[in-house]
C-alpha cells in the first residue's frame, strides 16, 4: 500500500544485467523513505565455508584459495559502466585477493572522479599494502563478524594475515569515517550487539576477557558515528539523516539506559522505549505492553 513504509531504506539494486541496464537508464530512485542509488556485487565468498578468496592457500587446508563468484573482466565492465553514472558499487569482499582486486579496479575506473563513495562491503581481510587503498573508499564492515569468527578465523588465515582481519580501526584510520551494519539475516538484527562488539570485541558472554585484537576495537563515539552519521554520509544522505539537527528527519529512539555510559555488559541488553520516524511514535515499548 502507498504510503504505508515507516522506515527509510537505502536498497542496493542486485548487480544482474537487467538490474543494472534497468537502473542506469532509469537513473536515482528517490523518495522520503526510499533511495536506491547503488548496486551490489559479489566479488567472493564467506570465510567459514573457505568460500572468501585468498592470496596464499587456507592455512588449513592446503592448496584451496576460496571462491571467485564474478570473474574480473565482468567485474571490471560494469565497474566501468556504473562509474560513468551516479550510481554506487558496493561489493562484498572478504579475503585478501577478493579485497585487493575489487580496490584496484574501483581506483582505476573511478580515476579523476571525486566523492564516488563506492564500498567495500565487509572489507573483512586486507593485506597490509592495501589498507592505504582504502583513502577515498568506504570499508562498511559488520562489527559483530569479528565476534562470531574469532573462535576459528586464526585456523583458516594463520597466525600472520589474521591481524589484518577485522581490521576495523584500522580501517576508520585510513579513510577517516568507517560505516557500520548488522548483516541481518546473517547476523542478529540487534544494533546493540553491533555496537558491543565494536567497542568490545567479545561475545555475549564476555569472552575473550581481554577482547579480541583489542588494537582494532572502536570507541563509543566511534560506534555511535559509524552506525549514524558516518552511515548516512555513505549513503549520500548526511544532510537529512545521522544525527539530530534542525533541517534533518526526526527519526531518533529513546533508551532505557545510556549507551555512552553503562558498563560494556549491560549494552547489548539495553531496550528502545519509543521510536520515532517523522516526529511520529511508530513504537511505544509501554504501549505495546498494555
Amino acid at each position: 500500500q502507498i504510503g504505508s513504509l515507516q522506515l527509510r531504506v537505502y536498497a542496493m539494486a542486485s548487480g544482474s544485467p537487467e538490474n543494472v541496464d534497468y537502473y542506469l537508464n532509469k537513473g536515482i530512485v528517490k523518495t522520503d523513505k526510499l533511495n536506491v542509488r547503488s548496486f551490489k556485487f559479489y566479488a567472493d565468498g564467506a570465510l567459514g565455508s573457505r568460500g572468501a578468496l585468498l592470496r596464499e592457500p587456507y592455512s588449513d587446508k592446503p592448496n584451496h584459495f576460496g571462491l571467485q563468484l564474478t570473474d574480473l573482466k565482468t567485474f571490471g565492465d560494469y565497474a566501468k559502466r556504473i562509474a560513468s553514472s551516479e550510481y554506487q558499487m558496493n561489493t562484498h569482499a572478504i579475503g585478501d585477493s577478493a579485497n585487493h582486486s575489487v580496490l584496484n579496479i574501483y581506483k582505476n575506473v573511478l580515476d579523476g572522479k571525486k566523492d564516488r563513495r563506492w564500498k567495500i562491503e565487509h572489507a573483512q581481510v586486507i593485506s597490509p599494502e592495501d589498507f592505504k587503498l582504502f583513502d577515498d573508499i568506504i570499508p562498511s564492515v559488520q562489527p559483530t563478524h569479528a565476534t562470531s569468527d574469532m573462535y576459528w578465523a586464526e585456523d583458516r588465515l594463520g597466525h600472520e594475515r589474521i591481524k589484518g582481519a577485522y581490521a576495523f580501526k584500522d580501517l576508520l584510520n585510513k579513510y577517516g569515517k568507517v560505516a557500520l551494519g548488522t548483516d541481518f539475516p546473517v547476523e542478529y538484527v540487534s544494533p546493540f550487539y553491533t555496537f558491543y562488539a565494536a567497542v568490545s570485541r567479545q561475545d555475549l558472554k564476555g569472552y575473550p576477557k581481554e577482547g579480541f585484537q583489542m588494537e582494532n576495537a572502536l570507541t563509543r563515539e566511534e560506534a555511535l558515528k559509524g552506525m549514524t552519521i558516518w552511515a548516512a554520509y555513505s549513503n549520500f544522505e548526511e544532510h537529512e539523516k545521522g544525527s539530530i539537527e534542525a533541517g534533518k528527519f526526526a527519526d531518533f529512539i529513546i533508551l532505557d539506559k545510556n549507551i555512552m555510559e553503562v558498563d560494556a555488559y549491560e549494552i547489548p541488553n539495553i531496550k528502545v522505549i519509543s521510536t520515532f520516524v517523522d516526529g511520529q511514535s511508530v513504537y511505544d515499548k509501554d504501549n505495546l505492553a498494555k
